[in-house]
């Protein structure tokens, strides 16, 4: 008998006969029978339980003959990301194959190449902090975990390029993650300029030809360094000998459909099951790493000065309570712009310098509504407002429902529909008259939807094709242009008052970040200036400081009385269904048997604290209806084994209900 875990929702695997033609091992690829169908599976090993009566055993169909067979390693990496995130091996395993068959034939593209060839680069004299970081960080010791705090523009890339080097020259492979693929450009040229032809990439918006080409690449050897999105994870590589994973902190490692993984987290255990060093590199760190350090589990690495001791930028808040009701202005400015930033903008583009915007909401308005009645343009799918795009039309950002916006109110049929707020359009639409001549670019999901539009904008930006560039937080993150001095955010607030405990720790890291982008190749100070309604918020007062230190000890005090992560692990149970009462007499039911099991087994479940059960700050999305159970404890194991315990027998659970697990949620949205 043979454990195969199945391309299935099964959380365990299933028991096959072996096949008499071949043996089956640890680890290979097969067909079996799975009812009427045939699926895919992972051989996890013999199965040492007798054979049960009355079960007729089928036999293992074939194995898989064009994938190699997993080692031991991975597949312990992958049980234990199907056992803590409480999903389907077999559904984890999937995720580890290419996307087409290698026999497929190839078609012929336009598209350039996935790693372009670049010219190798004379490397930079290190500054005296990176020599002390990359002297203090030994790769060939076995599994470390260090975490590299790096102010922008200190030179973090630098470093992660040396580290991969001394793990290349010992004939080893090394990933390197990226929380977004924006990010994948520049920093593939980069590692191209220093490793020529052993870089890989591997993310979601290369189409499937090209990741299945990539992913052949490294896996056999041709390439040694993997660059991605969480999803290069997956690429079963051997001879792992580090993973560096940047701009730690972002929430982005985190994926919101199917299997909720983390990759951050999953990186550090890939890392460790692999016996090699991981380094988590960022500005400002998350919480969970930096009590991590603050624990002794991580090593810090301080880098307090920029390269070449540039200055940080100097950060101006700007209170858009007292500027709305200024008479002075030079010129007539549109709502969200500031005198003091207008002023900045006129300057920067006099010098032939370039300006950043960013504005974390698309579109032209955020609502419409009439006047007359107050009625306001609803998605029916969801209880969110549609969003008004180029003028005529009105989108959901969550199930892209749309319909045309129509001037005449619906509702009473008298009053016109007016818009209301703001989006990165709508700044773009204005800007076009504030500066006729200026060069605009735009960078958000409308916009953007391909590897081809964000390699082109950034090569815009580095040719200085671009004089404004205006972007969601797509354009925050990591990074470096020559001639940016001028950075702006507009509506600082947006996420400042979700109903998230991680609302504020975001809103830090999302100022923080963009504020980087300013002035890193200056021997003057970059200019950074934030338009908010809430000057005192506590990740203003700190980011115009620049004191992460002071931030993230707030931060910790704040959450630690509550149990919030990251002194406490937390599960939430979103219950989903078309009908709100199902919703929630399921949401209930949930609530019941966890507290049922955790009074059975008290000695096994004290102390978990369980919330709710309450409807989503989405109520309801995709005209399903939400609500969450939060479940918290400062014991993992036993938080995972009572989520565990309460799934194991899911025949009560209402057909027209569903429930969805998330282990250390990014968002309780």
């Amino acid at each position: 008998m043979i454990r195969v875990a199945v391309n299935a929702p099964l959380l365990e695997p299933l028991s096959y006969l072996e096949n008499p033609e071949f043996m089956s091992h640890r680890g290979d690829i097969v067909h079996v029978s799975l009812g009427r169908r045939q699926c895919l599976g992972i051989v996890l090993g013999k199965d040492s339980r007798a054979p049960q009566s009355g079960i007729e055993y089928k036999p293992i169909v074939t194995k898989e003959q064009q994938w190699p067979s997993f080692d031991d390693t991975f597949l312990k990496w992958l049980e234990w990301v199907a056992d803590y995130y409480i999903y389907p091996l077999g559904q984890v395993a999937q995720q580890a194959l290419p996307p087409l068959d290698r026999s497929l034939k190839k078609r012929a593209s336009k598209r350039p190449p996935v790693v372009p060839v670049l010219e190798r680069t004379v490397k930079p004299t290190l500054t005296e902090e990176q020599q002390n970081c990359l002297k203090n960080i030994n790769i060939s010791d076995g599994f470390s975990a260090h975490l590299i705090h790096g102010v922008t523009g200190s030179g973090k890339t630098e470093i992660y390029l040396r580290l991969f080097e001394e793990c290349l020259s010992k004939n080893k492979k090394g990933i390197f993650l990226l929380p977004e693929i924006s990010l994948t450009p520049q920093l593939v040229s980069r590692f191209v300029e220093r490793f020529g032809n052993e870089v890989a990439v591997f993310h979601s918006q290369l189409t499937d030809r090209e990741r299945t080409d990539q992913w052949w690449e490294i896996v056999e050897g041709e390439k040694k360094i993997l660059i991605g999105a969480r999803s290069a994870l997956f690429c079963p590589l051997k001879n792992l000998g580090l993973i560096v994973v940047d701009e730690e902190h972002e929430t982005s490692f985190k994926q919101d459909e199917k299997l909720k993984y983390n990759g951050r987290d999953c990186a550090v255990m890939l890392a460790k099951m692999s016996n090699c060093p991981i380094i988590l590199g960022s500005a400002t760190p998350s919480m969970e790493s930096w009590k991590n350090h603050i624990d002794g589990k991580y090593k810090l690495h301080t880098l307090k000065s920029r390269v070449a001791f540039r200055p940080l930028p100097e950060i101006e808040i700007v209170d858009m309570r007292i500027e709305k009701d200024k008479q002075d202005r030079k010129a007539q400015l549109p709502f969200w712009l500031s005198q003091n930033l207008y002023d900045k903008m006129v300057h920067t583009l006099e010098k032939k310098e370039q300006v950043a915007l960013l504005l974390n909401r698309r579109g032209i308005a955020n609502m419409v509504f009439c006047r007359g009645c107050g009625y306001s343009a609803e998605c029916p799918n969801c209880d969110v407002s549609l969003i008004l795009h180029g003028k005529n039309h009105l989108v959901c950002h969550y199930c892209d429902y749309h319909e045309n916006f129509k001037l005449r109110c619906p509702d009473c049929t008298e009053g016109e529909l007016a818009p209301m707020g703001l989006g990165t359009e709508k700044v773009e639409e204005d800007l076009k008259i504030l500066f006729p001549e200026a060069r605009l670019a735009r960078a958000d999901r409308d916009e953007i939807q391909s590897r081809t539009d964000m390699e082109d904008l950034i090569s815009n930006m580095e040719k200085q094709h671009i004089d404004i560039l205006i972007g969601t937080q797509m354009i925050a993150k990591g990074l470096d242009f020559a001639h940016l001095n001028l950075v702006g955010l507009l509506l600082a607030d947006v996420g400042f008052n979700l109903p998230d405990f991680r609302a504020t720790e975001k809103s830090f890291q999302l100022i923080m970040q963009m504020s980087g982008r300013s002035g890193r190749h200056t021997e003057q100070a970059g200019r950074v200036v934030i338009q908010t309604y809430n000057t005192t918020h506590d990740s203003l007062v700190y980011a115009q400081n620049h004191d992460y230190l002071g931030f993230a000890q707030h931060e910790l005090q704040s959450r630690e009385p509550l149990h919030y992560p990251p002194f406490h692990k937390m599960i939430v149970f979103r219950v989903q269904s078309m009908n709100s009462d199902t919703a929630q007499k399921t949401a209930q039911m949930i609530k019941s048997r966890l507290l049922s099991i955790a009074e059975k087994y008290e000695s096994h479940f004290k102390n978990i604290e369980v919330l709710g059960p309450a409807f989503a700050p989405l109520a309801r999305l995709k005209n399903q209806y939400r609500l969450h159970i939060i479940v918290k404890s400062a014991q993992p194991k036993a938080l995972n084994a009572l989520a565990r315990q309460m799934l194991a027998d899911e025949k009560w659970i209402p057909s027209q209900a569903r429930i969805i697990v998330d282990v250390d949620p990014a968002s309780l949205l």
